[in-house]
C-alpha cells in the first residue's frame, strides 16, 4: 500500500493502437492511412517496445531526418530498417562496454544486482536463447485485487460462475461496426454439415498425449540433422546441384554448401551475426560466419535450411554469392468430386475480454453460427487463456478444468442446432491442457453421443481434408515469433507476412524456427513427426496477434483471422467459401522434378500446364 502523499507504482502500459496514438499526439505526430496504427502496434510487439519508447524513437528519427510529421507506411518501413533493426546490437554492445569501465561503489552495486538477476533467470530458462532476449509479449496492465465470494463451481455457464467480476466489459459492449467485413468479399449462408477427416495416415496425426520434458541432447541433434539432410536432398534435386562441399575448408573457387542458419550470439539475428551451421555429412556440423554483402536480396531466419554458393578463401568466413530458394511440396489432387460448395467459419480465442470472464464474444459468435449455418466451424484456442488477468492472479472461483469443460459444453450445445461440423484446435495458452508443441488434442470424455460424429478434436498443428480441400491449421503465433527473428534485404518494398509464410511452405514445417520462441516448449522428435507439412495446403490458417490479412502465397491462400477479442475490445473472425470443379483431378502449376519422380521434389515453372485454380473462391475477415 502506498504511503500518504505518494502515487502508487504503475505497471507498464498495454500496447494498443489507442495508447500509441495518444503518445504520438504529444509530439504532434500524425498518421496517414488506416493501416499505420496497426503497423505501429506490430512494431511494438515485434521489437519489444512500449508506446512511450516507440514515440520517443519515432520523434528522434523524424527530427534527425528532417521529415514531415505525417507518418506513412513507407516511412515506418524505413524507420524499422534504419533504427529498430539496430537496437538489439547497440543494446548488447553498450552493456558489454559498461562492464569494462571503472566503477564507484554505487555503479558496482548495480552491476552485482544485474549479475545476480541474470543468474537467477538462467536457472529457470533454457540456455538456447539466453536471458538477454527481448520479450515479444504485450506488457500486462496492473490488476486490481478482488475479494473472492462463495459460489458453487457447478452453477450454470454465466459470468458469475467463474469470476467475481460479473459486470460485462464496457469496451466490448460499446464496440462499433460489429459484423462489418474488414477484408474480402461478403460471404453467404451455408447448409450445415460436411465430410471431413484428418489428412494422411494415422502415423502423421497426433492422436493422444505423449511423454515430454525429457529430451536428450543427442536426440535433438539427430532430429535437426535429419531435417537438414531431407531438405538438402530436395534442394539438390530441384536445382540440379552436383553435390555439397565442406563449409569450413578453405576454397578459392566458388563452392556449394548445405546447412542451417544460426546466430553467433544470444540476441536477435542481424546481417553481421549470421552464421551457417554446416550439415553433418560434409561439414561435420561446424559453424562458419557468413558475409551477405554480395547478395542483392535475401530473407533469413534462425533454423532455416539453405544451400549457399560462395567462396571461403581463409576457412574463417564465407562470402555468399548465391542463395538457393526452398521448394514447396505439391498440392493434393483429390480423386472424388466435391458435392457442393462449403462455408467455413474460423475463430481464434481468447473468447472473453481481459477485464472479466463474461464470455460475451463467444455468445455473439454462437449467434453468428446459428444465423449463417456454416458447413464447418473451426475454433482455435485459447479457450481459457493462461495470460488472462484473473487466471494469472487465481481469482477464478472454480478450477480451471471445470471452467474449460463448461466452455466446451456451451460451444457444442450452441452449434448443435445449426448442424455444423465442429473442429476444436488447442493452444499452448490453454491453461488446462498439455504445455508442449506439438500438442495432443483435447480429451473430452463427457462429449454427448449425438455430437460425437459432428465434433472433431484435433492436435496442434494439424492438416484437415474437407471434401478434397486441404486446410493447414495452427494456433501458434508463428507470424509473431518468426517476424521478430527474420532479417531481409530487398531492392523493393517487400511484405514481411508474405516472406514468413513463404518460408513456412518452402521449409515444409508448421514451425521451422530454431531455437524456438521462449513461449514454446518444443519436443523436437515429435516436431519432425507431427508438425511437418504432408502437402502444400490449399488454405493455411495462422491466427496471430498481428493485423489480420488474406494473402495468396505460392498458390496457397493464407489467412490470419485475428483474435475474437483484443484485450477489452472486440476482435475479428474469418469466413471461407470452398468450391472446386467436379472433375476430381485439378490442374496444378507444378510438375515432378526432371531428375526424380518423388512427390516431394517439384518444379516451380511448367509452361505447358494451365494455371491452377484455388478451391478457396472467397475469403473474408469480419468484426465480431
Amino acid at each position: 500500500m502506498a504511503e500518504p502523499g505518494m502515487e502508487p507504482e504503475r505497471g507498464p502500459e498495454a500496447v494498443t493502437a489507442e495508447a500509441v496514438l495518444r503518445e504520438l499526439r504529444l509530439f504532434e505526430l500524425r498518421c496517414e492511412g488506416e493501416e499505420v496504427p496497426d503497423k505501429l502496434v506490430e512494431l511494438c510487439l515485434s521489437h519489444g517496445l512500449g508506446p512511450v519508447a516507440l514515440a520517443n524513437e519515432l520523434l528522434a528519427f523524424v527530427t534527425s531526418k528532417d521529415l514531415d510529421l505525417q507518418l506513412t507506411p513507407e516511412g515506418l518501413d524505413a524507420f524499422e530498417h534504419e533504427v529498430l533493426a539496430k537496437r538489439g546490437s547497440r543494446g548488447r554492445r553498450g552493456r558489454d562496454e559498461r562492464r569494462g569501465l571503472l566503477h564507484d561503489i554505487h555503479s558496482l552495486q548495480g552491476l552485482l544486482e544485474e549479475e545476480q538477476e541474470d543468474e537467477l533467470l538462467d536457472a529457470y530458462t533454457t540456455p538456447s536463447k539466453g536471458s538477454h532476449k527481448r520479450s515479444n509479449s504485450t506488457p500486462e496492465t496492473p490488476r486490481a485485487k478482488r475479494a473472492p465470494a462463495s459460489r458453487s463451481p457447478f452453477a450454470l455457464f454465466s459470468p458469475g460462475s467463474f469470476s467475481p467480476s460479473v459486470t460485462p466489459s464496457q469496451k466490448y459492449s460499446g464496440r462499433g461496426r460489429a459484423g462489418l467485413g474488414c477484408q474480402g468479399p461478403p460471404g453467404q449462408p451455408g447448409r450445415g454439415g460436411c465430410a471431413l477427416r484428418a489428412f494422411g495416415g494415422p502415423e502423421q496425426s497426433l492422436s493422444k498425449p505423449y511423454k515430454f520434458m525429457f529430451q536428450k541432447v543427442l536426440d535433438v541433434r539427430e532430429a535437426l540433422a535429419q531435417r537438414v539432410e531431407e531438405l538438402g536432398e530436395v534442394l539438390r534435386r530441384h536445382h540440379g546441384l552436383d553435390g555439397f562441399s565442406s563449409a569450413v575448408l578453405p576454397a578459392q573457387e566458388p563452392v556449394t554448401v548445405l546447412g542451417q542458419i544460426g546466430c553467433d550470439g544470444n540476441g536477435k539475428l542481424n546481417p553481421k551475426s549470421v552464421l551457417l551451421v554446416g550439415d553433418r555429412e560434409h561439414s561435420g556440423g561446424a559453424q562458419v560466419p557468413l558475409d551477405l554483402s554480395e547478395l542483392p536480396e535475401y530473407s533469413l531466419f534462425p533454423g532455416q535450411v539453405v544451400a549457399l554458393e560462395g567462396t571461403n578463401s581463409t576457412g574463417r568466413r564465407m562470402v555468399v554469392t548465391k542463395l538457393y530458394e526452398g521448394v514447396p511440396l505439391p498440392f493434393h489432387s483429390p480423386t472424388e468430386p466435391m458435392a457442393e460448395q462449403r462455408l467455413v467459419l474460423l475463430a481464434c480465442g481468447p473468447f472473453t475480454p481481459s477485464d472479466g470472464v463474461a464470455f460475451e464474444p463467444l455468445g455473439d459468435l454462437l449467434a453468428v453460427v446459428a444465423r449463417d449455418r456454416p458447413d464447418l466451424c473451426i475454433l482455435f484456442g485459447p479457450f481459457l487463456d493462461a495470460k488472462h488477468e484473473q487466471v494469472e492472479s487465481c481469482q477464478l472461483l472454480s478450477p480451471f478444468s471445470d471452467v474449460f469443460r463448461l466452455c466446451l459444453r456451451t460451444i457444442i450445445e450452441g452449434t448443435r442446432s445449426s448442424g455444423s461440423q465442429l473442429v476444436l484446435v488447442p493452444s499452448l495458452r490453454d491453461v488446462s491442457h498439455h504445455f508442449v508443441y506439438p500438442q495432443p488434442p483435447f480429451s473430452f470424455p463427457d462429449l454427448p453421443k449425438e455430437d460425437r460424429a459432428r465434433v472433431l478434436l484435433v492436435p496442434e498443428p494439424c492438416t484437415l481434408d474437407i471434401d478434397g480441400v486441404v486446410l493447414g491449421l495452427t494456433s501458434t503465433d508463428l507470424l509473431l515469433h518468426m517476424g521478430a527473428e527474420e532479417i531481409s534485404s530487398s531492392s523493393g518494398l517487400s511484405d514481411r507476412f508474405t516472406r514468413i509464410l513463404r518460408h513456412v511452405l518452402t521449409q515444409r514445417s508448421f514451425y521451422p524456427l530454431y531455437p524456438p520462441s521462449e513461449e514454446l516448449n518444443v519436443d523436437f522428435e515429435a516436431l519432425g513427426a507431427f508438425a511437418a507439412l504432408p502437402v502444400t495446403p490449399d488454405v493455411l490458417v495462422t491466427p496471430s496477434e498481428l493485423r489480420f490479412f488474406i494473402k495468396d502465397v505460392l498458390g496457397c491462400v493464407c489467412i490470419n483471422p485475428g483474435r475474437l477479442t483484443k484485450g477489452q475490445a472486440g476482435g475479428t473472425y474469418g469466413r471461407l467459401l470452398l468450391r472446386r470443379d467436379g472433375r476430381g483431378d485439378r490442374t496444378t502449376d507444378r510438375t515432378t522434378d526432371r531428375t526424380t519422380d518423388r512427390p516431394g521434389d517439384i518444379a516451380r515453372d511448367n509452361p505447358g500446364a494451365a494455371p491452377r485454380s484455388s478451391p478457396c473462391v472467397a475469403a473474408q475477415v469480419v468484426r465480431i
